[in-house]
Order: C-alpha cells, then structure tokens, then sequence
C-alpha cells in the first residue's frame, strides 16, 4: 500500500474473525466442561484462559456468558465464574425429565421415520459398536452423541429436539462422572443395539421402556460415585494436549 493512503479494515472481516475466537473458545470450553476436563466446581478465571487460548477477554467472556445462559457455568458478583457444580437432586431431575422427552422424541420418530431414519439409525449404531476407543474418550462420546441423536432424529418437533439437545449436553458431564470408577458388568453394546432393534421393529413401547433403562443405569452408577464428585479440584485449565480439537 503507498504511503499516505489510510489503511481500512473491513468491518465485516473483523467481525467475523472475532466471531470465530469466540466461537472457538466456547467450544473448546464446552467441550471441557461436558468431559469433565473443567471439573464441577472448578473456578473459571479469565486471564488464564485467554493465555491458554491466546484469545482476547471479551471472546472468553462472551464464551462464558453462552456457557452460563446453558446453565454450564454459574458466575457470581465479585467471584467470576466457575464450572456448574453436580447435584444428586439435579441428577434425579435431569433424568427423568430426559426420559420424557427423549421417550417423546423416539415415538415421534419411530412414527413418522422412513428408510432414511432408519439407514441413519443403523449407520449410527454400527459405528459406534465398531470404536475401538474406551468410553471416557472424545471419539466415543462423540459417535455416542451421534447414536442417541439418531435415534431420535425423525421427529418432527423442533422444539422437541431443541430440549432434547439441551438435556443431553447436561447429562453428559454424569455420563463422565460415571465412568470415573464404576466397575459394572454393564453391557452398554448390547443396550445400544436392543434400542436400535426395538426402533426399527416400530416397537414404540419397548423402545422408551429399554430408553428408560439405559438412562437410568447411567444415574444409578453416578449416584454410587457421589463421594468422588467433591473430590479437590485441580484449578489448572486443561493441559493443551489434554484438551478436545475444535473442528475448523
């Protein structure tokens, strides 16, 4: 550029570089908090973050406010944010209302369903029985993730789906939890592919019956682990190859 000729930046390209550090910080927060990287409890502190991610304080504090409207992170006059803490209340709650409308969800779908929902369907459980990774894992939570949407993903509700969505991301963290020393003879590979039988056979009713079950399962487990759910939290953000890749 000459010299003497003012430089312009493009509003447009800025806000949409800005856009995308926030969208890439939450994500990467969420995706923390979900795995149970960022534990429950576990203070939230903005500079930190913004060194780690190397992104401005308004994107992380944006991030955060997103993350709050979830009900991921709580924040408090003069403390910052932190990390939602886990209940046993909150966990008796979440299930059941979960069980409703993911039952809804399903019934929905097996109704209304065709062939795409149900190549969907089995593409989706097939792939996940096929992971080799363990459970605790970003590849199986994702294909997970991916399964239990499929199951559902015929309904014609939005709104359904929206709560549905919405209360899966909150049981995710006890879904993690969970996993953090339970020893069960759970076969959640043999769980996983009655629901998809069940599905496919139109079987409405056996379907949110094994749903339930298996939803349920999962509260039972964490509720035996509830001592280790207030152990000392390590207040370290996650180490940066301990942290989950935002996909571009």
């Amino acid at each position: 550029m000459p010299l003497g000729v003012p430089f312009r930046v493009n509003p447009l390209s800025l806000s949409t570089s800005l856009g995308n550090l926030t969208e890439n910080t939450y994500s990467i927060l969420r995706a923390d908090i979900l795995a149970c990287r960022l534990r429950p409890g576990q203070q939230l502190k903005i500079h930190e973050i913004c060194t780690r991610l190397h992104v401005s304080p308004g994107a992380v504090r944006e991030a955060l406010s997103r993350l709050s409207a979830e009900e991921l992170v709580v924040s408090k006059a003069q403390k910052g944010f932190r990390v939602a803490p886990v209940r046993v209340d909150d966990l008796e709650d979440l299930t059941s209302t979960r069980i409703e409308i993911e039952c809804m969800c399903l019934r929905r779908a097996i109704e209304v369903g065709g062939i795409e929902w149900e190549t969907g369907l089995v593409a989706a459980g097939h792939r996940l029985s096929r992971i080799a990774a363990p459970l605790d894992s970003d590849e199986w939570a994702h294909a997970h993730a991916q399964y239990h949407l499929a199951l559902v993903e015929a309904c014609d509700s939005a709104w359904l789906l929206r709560l549905r969505a919405m209360l899966y991301a909150q049981s995710e963290r006890y879904r993690r939890l969970s996993l953090s020393g339970a020893r069960t003879e759970r076969d959640v590979d043999a769980e996983h592919r009655a629901l998809v039988e069940a599905a496919l056979a139109r079987d409405a009713a056996k379907a949110c019956r094994l749903l339930g079950d298996h939803l349920s399962l999962t509260a039972a487990l964490v509720r035996s682990l509830e001592e280790k759910w207030h152990q000392p939290v390590d207040h370290r953000l996650p180490a940066e190859d301990e942290r989950s890749r935002v996909a571009g």
